[in-house]
């Protein structure tokens, strides 16, 4: 009997160490969030010139511009 319980003491000591043991709701969406897709500067780059040629190509936006691409990449679209 003491060593099943000894045995079940160090499965979830391995657990714990491997990363196996189901993590909180809390803890799982800041991973997500590590996880998503983080947009290349050529990606922002290519977006950022499609919004300013839907803008009709006008000079002066050009920040605006790259951080509407920023947000568009980051959230999905």
């Amino acid at each position: 009997m003491i060593g099943k319980l000894k045995n079940e003491r160090l499965k979830l000591k391995k657990m714990e160490t491997t990363g196996t043991k189901k993590q909180s709701p809390a803890v799982e969406e800041p991973v997500k969030q590590a996880l998503r897709h983080e947009p290349s500067e050529e990606e922002i780059r290519h977006r950022a010139y499609e919004i300013y040629l839907a803008r009709g190509g006008a000079p002066g936006g050009e920040v605006e511009d790259w951080l509407q691409a920023e947000r568009e990449l980051r959230s999905g679209r």
